[in-house]
């Protein structure tokens, strides 16, 4: 297996790795909660998956967050079914590396997800994040119904203008109705609970989404 020269821009189909069609095993419990990593979840919660750069740090954002019932990191939004971290990685997949967030919509509300994960990355940057180059790395969202979508939708208009109003630039994040989300390896699953010290890449553009709690702040 090589990796794609050009590992920022998508593979077609054609071009992705053909994958297969085992799942990744993966824990039975979360490790910082103890909550199942896998559904069925109960019925009132609500599930988004979320890309940010490298999961690592984006995941440990919303195990934090009251009101969300559990995270799993995995894969999104690219062709190859069941892949591994290291074909992800080649560019040959399509995937971006994903959080799942289960959360109680009555604890915290969508908004309040989408507040954080706007503030938390820099969604300007197309193919990458930070010093993290790849399409793995890209900003995005994927909603598991119409109702997200459109809050997801609108969430991107607002925090559009205000980074407008600071002379940032425009957002790429890919936002569209997710496919299917695909479980990372064991090591990944709460890394940063368990390598305390490990490579955490998230940082947001200093600019607030008036969205969520602040918006009654």
């Amino acid at each position: 297996m090589f990796a794609r020269k050009n590992k920022t821009s998508l593979p077609s189909a054609a071009e992705s790795l053909p994958g297969r069609d085992t799942p990744m095993p993966v824990p039975d419990a979360h490790f910082v909660n103890g909550h199942a990593l896998q559904p069925p979840f109960p019925e009132h919660l609500e599930q988004i998956v979320l890309g940010m750069g490298c999961f690592w740090g984006a995941e440990r954002i919303f195990w934090e967050l009251p009101g969300v019932h559990v995270t799993a990191v995995g894969y999104a939004g690219g062709n190859t079914p069941n892949p591994n971290y290291r074909e992800v990685c080649s560019g040959q997949t399509g995937h971006s590396e994903v959080v799942l967030v289960v959360f109680d919509p009555k604890k915290v509300s969508l908004d309040d997800v989408f507040r954080q994960f706007w503030e938390a990355h820099d969604p300007t940057q197309g193919m990458r994040q930070g010093n993290d180059l790849g399409s793995q790395y890209r900003s995005a969202i994927y909603s598991c119904d119409t109702a997200q979508l459109d809050a997801a939708m609108h969430s991107a208009k607002v925090y559009q203008q205000e980074l407008a109003a600071a002379n940032l630039g425009k957002i790429t994040t890919e936002i569209s109705p997710l496919a299917r989300f695909y479980y990372a390896e064991d090591y990944h699953q709460q890394y940063l609970a368990k390598n305390p010290g490990g490579y955490c890449g998230i940082g947001g553009t200093g600019i607030s989404c008036p969205i969520g709690a602040h918006a009654s702040a």
